[in-house]
């Protein structure tokens, strides 16, 4: 009886087992809410939980960092609440000057500083005014001739502009030396030897002329008909040298407004002294450089005020023995006689038109990068009698290449020079060739 009892107990764990072995689903992961981070005031108040719990050296040394913090943070507050009162008595003063300073809408010039409270000022228009100037300008800076900055209704002085450059003049200096040099010029041989005796060795090599007991030129005029070379031998000028090259055509010192050209004229020659050794090249000096007659128009008054201007900074009291000036003109005979005198231009550079000799060299030149054809003969374009410059033989072979494209060729024949200098002598007003009407 009791071995059966036994086994009987057996077989029940067995059957127990094989239940349990049956399978069942894995248990799903439990998922951890993260805890959402709080912005705000609330979270920069908050202050670090310590650890650990007890009484150690680092407990200590957490809150005593803790409490370091709380002193800085109390101590911000305090200031915070000091300055505020300041700021906003500054903010209301501010509001108070720009109140009473308005909007400057004019720009004027000082002519006369009466005493600490008035002056008498001139606007752009050329009226002058007997002013007020306000508490807050600057006395010191009062300087009669200075920039003021007047206001909208009573052109009181509410402000001094720094004068130190004019934006033309600033717009009229050389950032960028040319890439033309002595070698692109044609002949000329004399005249670049001139112009280098004339303006490059003063400013290289002064102890020459001092050596040999002379002083050096002030200015040189280089004069003859248009497309001879002038303003290209003024590039070379610029490429050779170090100096700073300020470059301005006389029409631009003819301003709109009374006094604007002579202050240009002073501005442009204190420029040059500021950033000496430097070379000042008026191109086209005859709009403004024509013999002075008696005039009614203001125009012609204001423009002879500006020669007059111009005569005194070429020689004035003030010897600036490292600023050289180069002119350039086509019309010689119609400037003054006051302007082109000894001790204002010392030198006068006449550029005629190329001879035969030039021309060959300007052709050279010009066709040294050209594809020619091989039949290409230029003796007679060189050889021919016609007065043509530098600048039409330039041209000429321009339009020759041009025509050479027309006709999708890659090289370029004798007849289309032929055909570009017929074209460019026809443009030329003086000068049209009688073949064309025959």
């Amino acid at each position: 009886m009791g071995q059966s009892y036994s086994s009987g107990d057996e077989k029940k764990d067995e059957d127990k087992k094989k239940q349990n072995k049956r399978y069942k689903p894995p248990i799903p992961p439990k998922t951890v809410k993260k805890k959402k981070k709080v912005n705000g005031p609330d979270a920069a108040s908050k202050l670090p939980q310590v650890y650990p719990h007890s009484k150690c050296r680092l407990r200590l040394l957490k809150l005593e960092r803790i409490k370091d913090y709380l002193l800085m943070e109390e101590e911000f507050v305090i200031n915070q609440e000091k300055f505020k009162p300041q700021e906003e008595k500054n903010e209301q003063e501010r509001s108070k000057v720009d109140y009473f300073r308005g909007t400057p809408m004019a720009v004027g010039t000082l002519e006369e500083h009466i005493d600490d409270n008035h002056a008498i000022v001139s606007t752009s228009v050329g009226s002058k005014y007997y002013v007020n100037i306000l508490s807050f300008v600057d006395r010191d800076k009062l300087e009669p001739g200075c920039t003021l900055l007047l206001h909208r209704k009573n052109h009181s002085v509410v402000g001094i502009l720094s004068d130190d450059t004019d934006s033309m003049v600033a717009m009229m200096k050389l950032e960028k030396a040319p890439l033309e040099t002595y070698g692109d010029i044609g002949g000329l041989e004399q005249q670049i030897q001139e112009i280098k005796e004339a303006v490059e060795l003063p400013l290289t090599h002064p102890e020459y002329y001092e050596e040999m007991g002379i002083k050096p030129p002030k200015g040189v005029i280089l004069y003859g008909p248009p497309g001879t070379g002038k303003t290209l031998l003024a590039k070379a000028v610029a490429n050779q040298t170090s100096a700073t090259f300020l470059r301005v055509v006389g029409s631009e010192l003819i301003q709109k407004y009374l006094g604007d050209g002579p202050k240009l004229v002073r501005n442009l020659f204190r420029t040059a002294e500021e950033y000496s050794p430097s070379i000042v090249f008026i191109d086209e000096i005859d709009a403004v450089g024509t013999k002075r007659y008696k005039s009614n128009s203001g125009g012609a008054r204001e423009i002879q005020r500006t020669m007059l201007e111009l005569l005194n900074q070429l020689d004035g009291f003030d010897t600036r023995s490292d600023v050289k000036v180069i002119m350039a003109t086509n019309r010689i005979e119609s400037l003054d006689s006051a302007l082109i005198r000894p001790g204002r231009v010392d030198r006068k550079i006449e550029f005629p038109l190329p001879s035969e000799e030039t021309k060959r060299q300007i052709f050279n030149i010009h066709t040294s990068k050209m594809a020619l054809d091989v039949e290409v003969n230029l003796n007679e374009l060189i050889t021919a009698k016609d007065d043509i410059s530098g600048a039409d033989i330039k041209a000429i072979c321009t339009e020759a290449g041009l025509m050479a494209l027309r006709d999708r060729r890659m090289k370029i024949t004798n007849g289309d020079f032929k055909k570009s200098k017929e074209n460019v002598l026809y443009r030329k007003k003086d000068n049209i060739p009688d073949q064309l009407y025959s």
